[in-house]
């Protein structure tokens, strides 16, 4: 990954997780947390693509694991937000730039759904049935629910800034159309020539060229009359 990547997603990630350790954690909502570290690993992997996404995702999934009051075995998490980051990052849109919210919003939905049935199938594998206890199902509705509330405020936000570390190319583009404008225009105003046919320019001249020619064989041949 590139050094601003790197900068960037680590400097979102510990911000998401103080975030949720300080703040959503300590909500006591029904069901499930609000996982503000999985929208932070989604926003990036659907700029940085599925290998950006995966490793954004394993980096914040094992910090989570290892900062307290984890209190899961090391590396749970980490496979969880690997594998939703590879796959959020499969569904990465043109150019990093969300068409419409709705498929954005399934993202989320599916990310949530997800992540939680995930983690319940590695935490069976190890032992760890906490999630029987608290019932699968309210789990997942709770999750979807508080993921897909806070990611309009999350996301698209998370999303903007990647980009701009990133250097758009749409914004790249754009800005080099503006200088061949104003360099173009600037040619105009200081010489009077065009490209293209236009007034001044090759084909300007030529067809000036030969007026003045047309017009000097007829000055000639009234001299002669």
């Amino acid at each position: 990954m590139r050094v601003n990547r790197i900068l960037l997603s680590t400097t979102l990630v510990v911000v998401a997780l103080v975030l949720q350790v300080s703040v959503l954690s300590r909500l006591h909502l029904p069901g499930a947390v609000p996982d503000l570290l999985l929208l932070t690993v989604l926003g990036l992997a659907l700029v940085y693509g599925h290998v950006g996404g995966a490793l954004v995702g394993f980096g914040a999934g094992l910090l989570a694991d290892l900062a307290p009051p984890a209190d899961h075995a090391a590396g749970r998490y980490a496979l969880v937000l690997c594998v939703i980051g590879y796959l959020a990052g499969l569904a990465k849109p043109d150019y990093g730039r969300l068409k419409s919210a709705t498929g954005s919003m399934l993202v989320v939905v599916a990310a949530a759904i997800g992540s939680t049935l995930l983690y319940a199938g590695v935490g069976a594998l190890v032992g760890d049935t906490a999630a029987r206890h608290v019932g699968l199902g309210g789990l997942l509705f709770t999750a979807a629910l508080y993921d897909l509330l806070l990611a309009p405020f999350v996301v698209p936000g998370i999303m903007a800034l990647a980009r701009r570390a990133e250097n758009d190319p749409l914004a790249e583009s754009g800005s080099a159309a503006k200088g061949t404008d104003i360099s173009s225009g600037w040619l105009s105003s200081g010489t009077g020539l065009r490209i293209g046919g236009q007034r001044g320019g090759l084909g300007g001249l030529k067809a000036k060229a030969r007026i003045r020619g047309t017009r000097v064989g007829r000055i000639k041949g009234v001299k002669r009359l």
